[in-house]
């Protein structure tokens, strides 16, 4: 390359640094920052999960030894610290069986109603609305049982659901919707589930007609 194209090599890339110098520096700039922010972000995950980990096998721990305020403690702890962790949502479910068996089913219904309000996955939603409403059914709040689980449901749940609220309809009296509500759920539910099955055509046949 001669001096002259040399020169106006120089002269052509000031040029266009003159033009897009700044809006570059910005994009590299804004492409650092996100690729930082992105691994500062999978770096925070990372820690919560590895803390969360460590409360729920406290949780697991006081479970077995069957301290209930330890259980209510801890599971209070992990769901104001770690509620967006998949172990939050275990630890609910968890919390909420050992406090009903304690005896605590005002703290078992605090902690299905915090599953169903803030669990990540739906499958355990549902799993904490089925209970809640076996709860509401006991203390024969029937129909906020049945507003409970009216709300749309998952199809792999339909019959469980629909097994539920034949309960709380069977307990209000009313005979035909509970006889509507087993037939859904024998329906729905899979031929290798032959107990289950079994239960619900019991309840069917005790209802008569």
């Amino acid at each position: 390359m001669s001096y002259h194209d040399e020169q106006e090599s120089i002269e052509s890339v000031k040029a266009w640094w003159k033009q897009w110098g700044n809006a570059t520096t910005w994009i590299l700039l804004v492409v650092l920052l996100a690729g930082a922010a992105y691994n500062g972000w999978n770096f925070w995950q990372r820690r919560q999960a590895a803390e969360a980990a460590v409360l729920y096998d406290q949780v697991q721990q006081a479970v077995a030894a069957g301290d209930k305020a330890q259980v209510a403690r801890v599971a209070a702890d992990m769901e104001d610290k770690f509620g967006r962790t998949a172990y939050a949502q275990m630890t609910a479910l968890g919390a909420a069986k050992a406090l009903y068996a304690a005896g605590d089913e005002a703290g078992a219904k605090a902690q299905l109603q915090w599953a169903i309000d803030h669990a990540k996955d739906d499958e355990f939603k549902q799993i904490a609305k089925l209970r809640m409403a076996s709860l509401l059914l006991d203390e024969k709040a029937y129909d906020q049982g049945l507003a409970l689980l009216a709300e749309p449901q998952a199809q792999a749940f339909k019959g469980l659901v629909a097994d539920r609220r034949g309960d709380l309809l069977a307990a209000q009296g009313k005979s035909d919707d509970a006889r509507a509500a087993y037939k859904v759920a024998l329906d729905s539910l899979s031929k290798s589930d032959s107990s289950a099955r079994q239960l619900i055509q019991f309840k069917l046949d005790a209802l008569g007609g």
